[in-house]
């Protein structure tokens, strides 16, 4: 027998905290921000059937804030708001008694939020998911957050679907899931692999654009959130919030942090003409951002600076309030690390300007919980005055989008691009100054995401978008790739090999930088999309990682896992500190000598000529004389060099032995480094 309305007692309830909150065994509070409804009321639901049991207006109300307490609420029952008050949009009032609403503070739904248009229109209550309430206690068994330093941070991008669907050792029920994603085989290959933290595409719960349906696609990314506490019930099992804290639990206990991709910058409720979920619905004037024309709000007019149709109005208090407290929840009740944030300047607007003192930033800054996490800026949105790299707080890194592309330009083969190559490879301390930041402040990344995997990098002149339904019209086109001569996969002797050595060269000069690394995930197996530089919508084997591996794939993973061990060996690769810089006085400081292939010290002159494709330094610890030397030769030609004073040992050379660690190769005075590659090489020190 399911619940019997007379079975629950209703009284005024609390105003705080908002959402549901559970108060005794059977005991609810509820509080919900709708400062323009004339009414809200909580629905009641069977957790199977959907069956309503009960609607419940709510009994009291606190200035902008409505409060109801429910005692008798059996454990999983599940709920959603109906709100009643003055539909006219041209006011910004889009109340709707008819339409069931999601809690902007519901912790859990009970399924994933698809747009079905027949449902939508007839406004059934079977259209929207469905908020589970839920007693989750966890035992988190003593474990504890790793806490990687920002320096020792290598980052590495994976989605919770796509990881584990193909995975042979992941069992075939758990693939896609938390669960999936945690299983021994998943943990032993990151461990292996060397990276110290997982970043995870969106799992807050999200819906497919209405767009995408009717192409029966899907957004696989994520990025079109309709909550921001709740875990999706895509990846779950049986029970989405426990097996994402089992997730964490598991990472944790092997030592690796757990970062998300969040998105506060836009919801699913997309435009004018988007469908209400929930924020629009409770309180459309104060969480979006409107137009204003001659000093008037243009209620009907969302400002889209996000090009997903809205945008949230971060600097309003209510929604402010609603972003840190998603934050707060994720790093508390879930244990996650830190955040990767979307489009974050949106985050950062102010009367619609970024403004890099605005309060999102000030209260991260003082919080206790907040101002310790990891915290990582998308630098940019698509509304006016966008791109502010460098221009955060300097506890927050940022994505260098100027790193990704000097990396690519220079291994290309580009004319002119060894001055800006050189300045990315040392912290792009034009851009993050060594006074004001460390130089951790720069996420150095080769692939993201959006935009080709690093097998397509080498592979493709063009992006291959057709099966997204665009016409090949979406994606970014200035990809700065190469693919030797033959667009799209070759089984040329002489073509394979070139593709491996570009991207060893590219691997050697991301992972020898200074910065936060950041690893696509999937790029150690030469994961290819087949050319989609903007695979969001392809929920298949494009976007899913396939873990069989031919021989060269094997050799280059083993390349990528050595070239992160030896980034792991060398503190000056992980935290370089020169003698004048004063941001960090304690510890270790380093002497950067720039060399002409002849030997000579490098001048300034020589930093102009155009020609010029060969990149030389070292780098001396002045306390420990530990000196490492750097070669990279983008030039069509073998380069004669000479190796500073000393005995050298080799540590790696991209162009010999598919540039696999060897036993050490001893050498002094001249060295032939071949056409397009690099290597590095340690002085050795008697005693």
């Amino acid at each position: 027998m399911g619940l019997q309305v007379p079975l629950l007692k209703t009284s005024v309830g609390q105003a705080k905290p908002l959402g549901p909150s559970q108060t005794g065994p059977q005991l609810w509070n509820f509080a919900v921000y709708a400062p323009d409804a004339q009414l809200v009321s909580l629905c009641l639901f069977q957790p199977d059937t959907e069956e309503l049991i009960a609607e419940l207006p709510f009994a009291g109300r606190t200035g902008e804030v409505w409060h109801l307490q429910v005692d008798g609420i059996a454990n999983n029952t599940l709920y959603a708001l109906s709100v009643d008050g003055e539909n006219n949009p041209q006011q910004g009032l889009c109340f709707d008694a008819s339409r069931l609403l999601i809690d902007p503070y519901c912790k859990q739904l009970n399924r994933p939020q698809r747009f079905q248009a027949h449902l939508y229109q007839e406004k059934s209550p079977l259209f929207i998911s469905k908020g589970v309430l839920s007693s989750c206690p966890f035992d988190w068994q003593g474990i504890t957050k790793p806490q990687i330093p920002a320096e020792q941070s290598i980052i590495y991008e994976a989605h919770v679907k796509g990881m584990t669907m193909q995975h042979p050792e992941v069992p075939e029920k758990l693939r896609g899931t938390y669960l999936g994603l945690c299983h021994p085989s998943i943990i032993n290959h990151l461990k292996t692999l060397g990276v110290t933290s997982i970043q995870l595409l969106p799992v807050a719960s999200f819906m497919s654009e209405p767009r995408l349906e009717q192409m029966q696609l899907s957004n696989y990314w994520g990025y079109n959130p309709v909550n921001f506490f709740a875990p999706d019930p895509r990846y779950q099992s049986e029970d989405a919030v426990l097996e994402f804290k089992t997730m964490v639990g598991t990472f944790h206990q092997h030592g690796i942090e757990v970062l998300l991709d969040v998105v506060f910058n836009h919801s699913a409720e997309a435009g004018e003409d988007g469908p209400a979920l929930s924020f629009r619905g409770l309180a459309n004037r104060q969480y979006y951002l409107f137009h204003n024309h001659a000093d008037i709000t243009d209620y009907q007019s969302y400002c889209n600076f996000t090009g997903c149709g809205n945008t949230l109005n971060v600097a309003h208090p209510v929604t402010q309030k609603l972003v840190m407290d998603a934050l707060r929840y994720w790093l508390t009740e879930m244990q996650v690390d830190g955040f990767r944030f979307d489009l974050a300047v949106t985050l950062g607007r102010e009367h619609k300007r970024f403004n890099p003192y605005a309060a999102f930033f000030q209260i991260i800054a003082q919080d206790p919980v907040l101002s310790e996490a990891k915290l990582i800026a998308e630098p940019w949105d698509v509304g006016p005055f966008g791109y502010h790299l460098g221009q955060f707080p300097a506890n927050w890194a940022e994505l260098n989008d100027k790193c990704r592309d000097s990396f690519r330009s220079f291994w290309r083969g580009d004319k002119g691009s060894l001055a800006e190559f050189t300045t990315r490879l040392l912290g792009s301390r034009d851009i993050f100054q060594k006074h004001r930041m460390p130089a951790s402040c720069s996420v150095n990344y080769l692939c993201y995401h959006d935009g080709f995997t690093l097998q397509d990098l080498v592979s493709y002149q063009q992006k291959h978008n057709w099966l997204n339904g665009e016409e090949n019209r979406d994606g970014h086109g200035h990809n700065l790739s190469c693919n030797h001569g033959v667009e799209g996969p070759s089984r040329d002797p002489a073509v394979v090999a070139a593709r491996y050595q570009h991207k060893r060269n590219l691997v050697a000069t991301l992972l020898l930088s200074q910065g936060m690394i950041h690893w696509l995930g999937g790029d150690e197996l030469s994961h290819s999309q087949r050319g989609n530089n903007n695979a969001y919508c392809q929920d298949n084997d494009i976007s899913w990682l396939n873990w069989q591996l031919d021989t060269e794939q094997k050799d280059f993973l083993q390349f990528v896992q050595q070239l992160m061990a030896l980034r792991k060996r060398y503190p000056c690769l992980q935290q370089l500190s020169l003698l004048d810089e004063r941001y960090q006085l304690h510890g270790d400081k380093h002497l950067v000598q720039w060399y002409l292939p002849d030997g000579e010290l490098k001048q300034s002159h020589d930093w102009h000529d155009p020609e010029r494709a060969c990149c030389l330094f070292s780098i001396q610890n002045t306390r420990t004389d530990e000196t490492l030397f750097f070669v990279f030769n983008a030039g069509q030609k073998e380069q004669p060099i000479q190796l500073p004073a000393g005995d050298w040992c080799q540590l790696f050379d991209t162009a010999r032995d598919k540039g696999l660690l060897q036993a050490p190769n001893q050498q002094q005075g001249h060295y032939q480094q071949a056409a397009f590659s690099s290597s590095l090489w340690q002085l050795h020190q008697a005693g």
